[in-house]
């Protein structure tokens, strides 16, 4: 069934990717990002896929200009059923070099940015009781890790705001749902346009999953918003069971690994174009799409996601095999 979706961060990287697939099942797409140039080329590919898009140039750090966005949606698409945040941004440096202005717009862009969404689709959707929304997370909203603490921070406060948001329409009977999808490293743009002290190129830490593993988890939590999170690869999985059960443990597995492994072995060009406050797509007149530099490395299958979207079908499978062990075992003690 078609719908009326909204897509944060749909210039690039995991939005462009659920943009495009949106669009594949016929949706009408809005997609949301200050970049102009990548907004034309994301709304080429939603057009091409058979959906209808609607390109809106705004910076979701701005709450008044993404709810004059959300009005123009349904004055000119109809009403939102589905809101994706996405959109975000961050600074790869530790703690110490990274300015406060820079921490301050990072949270804003990563965090209040899924705020102001969020809320410029609860507006439009709660008198309608109906509407979902998909928060697009990570395993840092559960783990933090070095050299990140700005957009790890960021993932905390979405994590912590969606929990009491949940709670709160659950409360209400409301029949708009929240849910957030976990993600692990994503093979995106963004390790080239994100504003980087690193002494070398940043790269996200392995295992590296392709953008289209990661929008089919969004559509599947879009269609299924009841269920409160879904966890993406065995890397997010293992890493929130891990900080689970040995935190400690893992802070210093992390202070020996975390700086190497979130860099390559190239010297980074201090050049490339950083996207902390201005639109980075464009600047060396290429389109970025959905993918970032690391296709040789990323995987294009999760079979961590398959079973989590049929964990009901794997727990009555593993019920049955214990009753069928269970008579087995019974029928060799008579």
């Amino acid at each position: 069934m078609s719908r009326i979706s909204v897509v944060t961060g749909a210039s690039a990287g995991i939005g462009r990717a659920v943009a495009r697939r949106l669009a594949a099942r016929g949706d009408a797409v809005a997609l949301l990002a200050r970049g102009e140039e990548g907004l034309e080329k994301a709304a080429e590919d939603v057009r091409r896929a058979g959906g209808t898009a609607l390109p809106i140039s705004v910076d979701v750090a701005d709450y008044a200009a993404v709810d004059d966005a959300a009005a123009r949606v349904e004055k000119e698409l109809g009403p939102i059923d589905l809101w994706v945040n996405d959109a975000f941004s961050s600074v790869f440096a530790p703690f110490e070099q990274i300015t406060m202005d820079e921490f301050a717009r990072t949270t804003e862009v990563s965090y209040l940015g899924y705020v102001y969404g969020t809320r410029a689709a609860l507006t439009r959707m709660r008198p309608r009781d109906r509407g979902a929304i998909v928060q697009v997370g990570s395993a840092l909203a559960y783990r933090g890790i070095p050299l990140q603490s700005a957009y790890c921070g960021a993932k905390h406060a979405v994590q912590g705001f969606t929990e009491s948001l949940r709670v709160e329409l659950l409360h209400e009977k409301s029949n708009v749902h929240v849910t957030m999808v976990q993600m692990p490293a994503v093979n995106t743009p963004q390790f080239r346009w994100v504003l980087s002290r690193l002494p070398r190129e940043a790269q996200p830490v392995p295992p590296i999953y392709q953008p289209e593993i990661a929008a089919k988890a969004v559509l599947y939590a879009a269609d299924h918003p009841k269920r409160r999170e879904y966890w993406v690869g065995g890397s997010t999985a293992l890493t929130l069971a891990a900080n689970a059960v040995a935190p400690g443990l893992l802070d210093r597995y992390l202070a020996r690994q975390g700086y190497d492994s979130q860099q390559t072995g190239d010297s980074r060009d201090p050049r490339e174009p950083a996207n902390l406050w201005s639109p980075a797509d464009g600047k060396d007149g290429s389109d970025a799409g959905a993918h970032g530099e690391f296709d040789d490395q990323a995987k294009s299958r999760s079979a961590q996601l398959w079973a989590s979207q049929h964990h009901g079908l794997l727990a009555s499978v593993a019920g049955g095999l214990l009753v069928t062990a269970g008579a087995a075992w019974a029928a060799t003690r008579r």
